[in-house]
């Protein structure tokens, strides 16, 4: 390596932190008009080099990598964090990995060289970015007319299935800024993910920030799911919640005892069906899809949750709903949810949860049907260090058919606009859905792992068959930025349902061969 090679990696590192005027280069064989004059001047100045006893630098000579490493050392100490860029602390970060072994040898810690760059990076303002691209190439069939895996019923299907960029700042110790935008199929309201910047939306954005006697303060649009806080579900499961709102929320821990309330308002657009089903003139009950209002609802939750050591804990919370959008004008459309839920941990590798619900819905919501349904599910989770070759996972879910929350637990493609289940039956009436789900997965080293899912609906409903699905995926971790799934997944939802149920139900069987391409960054 040359050393006017080494002066052209450090100029890029510290040329930022150059004053108005070079400074004067010392060096007898580096001429003013040089093309170098300057940024060795300037390096000079800041002792990251030096010349030989005779006054020249010799530029032109090979560098050893003793040097090289004593300039990057230097370079550390000089460079000015307040003008210092993302694109200069990337080059520095490779800089003290080529030369770790040389700045070792030369009693320099790479460590406190790590964290002197932690430091430095900590100080560009405070602002990180970080992302998530998955690309989706769908391949779908079956015996629907269209497929529920694909945009648009369409057999083959290429989606920017997820693009989301997250944005945080730490302000103080005790604040701190997020805010999360969103593209695709699953941030644009359901739209296919074709395109575009028209479907680019924030799916969160808040400040949490600390309030006198130890109170937790988050204001902005975030997540409501209790469920999530808990990790009660994985994939798309919730029984109710997930769902964001715009507001306030308060949390306060005593010991082991915890709380949080939240305040907000739910705002969509063309997006809310009501009723959600109907019956038509032939008796059969249909959805109801040509009504479609805008909808504003008043959220107000209270979560309270015991934990008293590490294995167990216990808690309730309530959701009160207050609709005061168009249809309230019309039709009752208020409702209540409250449930309670359990875990406990046999061993760190095997985990019992449980969680059960009850709702008071109005008239507008329940349509003449049950307006107090009920709903739980029982969990029974084993990880994969104490069966070593998979994990398993066991629910059983029971949900009364006009239960208002999640209509379709363990859909493949949850992140998609386009998600098929074995709910998508699910009626509006009196009666009661059980669901089963089993999930294994492995992981077989650091690159490779898989999964196998299985789903079944019992569907309290004359002439309605009950469903199933199946699935399986293997993932390659490529680099620890960008891997690749290839996965397969099927529903069979039965037979003669169209007949016996008109056209809004599925029959047969649809099914979906899947590649992504996912990368964070």
């Amino acid at each position: 390596m040359k050393k006017f090679m080494a002066v052209l990696a450090m100029v890029a590192v510290v040329a930022f932190a150059a004053p108005a005027l070079a400074a004067t280069n010392p060096f007898m064989d580096v001429p003013q008009g040089h093309w170098a004059y300057d940024a060795v001047g300037l390096l000079a100045s800041r002792g990251i080099v030096s010349g030989y006893p005779d006054g020249a630098f010799k530029g032109a000579q090979p560098a050893t990598r003793y040097e090289m490493a004593s300039v990057v050392a230097r370079a550390l100490v000089a460079i000015d964090a307040d003008k210092a860029s993302k694109q200069d602390l990337e080059l520095l970060k490779k800089l003290v990995m080529e030369f770790k072994d040389e700045l070792d040898a030369l009693g320099v810690k790479v460590d406190k060289i790590d964290k002197r760059v932690a430091v430095l990076e900590d100080r560009l303002g405070g602002w990180k970015l970080s992302g998530q691209f998955w690309f989706d190439a769908n391949f779908a069939g079956g015996d629907q007319a269209g497929s529920a895996y694909t945009s648009n019923g369409l057999d083959t299907d290429f989606e920017k299935d997820r693009f989301r960029l997250t944005l945080t700042k730490q302000i103080s110790d005790t604040t701190s800024f997020y805010a999360q935008f969103r593209a695709g199929s699953e941030g644009s309201g359901g739209k296919s993910g074709y395109g575009d910047v028209d479907g680019f939306n924030i799916r969160q954005v808040y400040v949490d920030t600390v309030l006198p006697y130890g109170v937790g303060y988050r204001v902005g649009r975030f997540f409501l799911d209790f469920e999530g806080d808990h990790d009660l579900y994985i994939d798309n499961d919730a029984i109710y919640g997930d769902y964001r709102v715009d507001g306030f929320q308060f949390t306060k821990t005593w010991n082991t005892f915890s709380a949080k309330a939240v305040i907000g308002r739910n705002t969509f657009s063309g997006a809310y069906k009501s009723p959600a089903y109907r019956i038509n003139g032939a008796g059969d009950v249909v959805m109801n899809s040509g009504n479609l209002y805008d909808t504003a609802q008043m959220h107000y939750a209270l979560d309270l949750t015991w934990q008293p050591n590490e294995k167990f804990f216990i808690g309730a919370n309530g959701v009160w709903v207050k609709d005061d959008s168009d249809l309230a004008a019309m039709e009752d459309m208020d409702y209540n949810t409250y449930s309670v839920y359990a875990s406990y941990n046999f061993t760190p590798a095997v985990a019992l949860q449980g969680t059960y619900y009850w709702q008071d819905l109005d008239e507008g919501i329940a349509g003449g049907f049950e307006d107090s349904p009920k709903a739980w599910r029982a969990t029974l989770a084993v990880k994969q260090d104490l069966l070593k070759f998979t994990g398993l996972r066991f629910e059983y879910q029971q949900q009364d058919n006009t239960f208002n929350g999640v209509r379709d637990p363990y859909s493949f493609g949850v992140n998609s606009a386009n998600a098929a289940s074995i709910s998508d039956n699910m009626p509006w009436n009196d009666g009661t859905t059980k669901l089963f789900f089993i999930y294994a997965d492995q992981k077989w080293n650091d690159k490779w792992s898989s999964y196998l899912r299985y789903q079944q609906a019992d569907f309290d409903t004359t002439g309605l068959d009950d469903a199933k699905g199946y699935g399986a995926g293997v993932t390659y971790q490529y680099t620890p930025a960008i891997a690749f799934r290839l996965a397969y997944d099927c529903v069979d939802y039965g037979d003669g349902n169209i007949f016996n149920h008109g056209d809004d139900f599925k029959d047969g069987k649809d099914h979906v061969f899947q590649f992504r391409t996912a990368i964070n960054f």
